[in-house]
């Protein structure tokens, strides 16, 4: 069975410093105010690398990553 990876915010951890976005634009914008808006949760498996890299570099650790099921959310 294939593996999903899908990335989801804390936005109560989240303090807007933009790293995210800066890091991975294909799926996350900015609002008015420097937090991240996930244009979509699922990772394609060309963006993986790059996912993992603004997970690891998120300052307050917000930005997370799952593994599931293939077409869960």
């Amino acid at each position: 069975m294939s593996r999903t990876r899908t990335l989801r915010v804390d936005r109560i951890a989240c303090t807007g410093h933009g790293l995210c976005a800066e890091l991975l634009p294909e799926l996350i914008d900015l609002d008015e105010w420097g937090y991240p808006i996930l244009r979509d949760r699922v990772v394609p498996d060309r963006l993986r690398a790059h996912a993992r890299r603004a997970v690891a570099a998120c300052p307050v650790q917000a930005l997370h990553t799952d593994d599931g099921p293939a077409g869960g959310r």
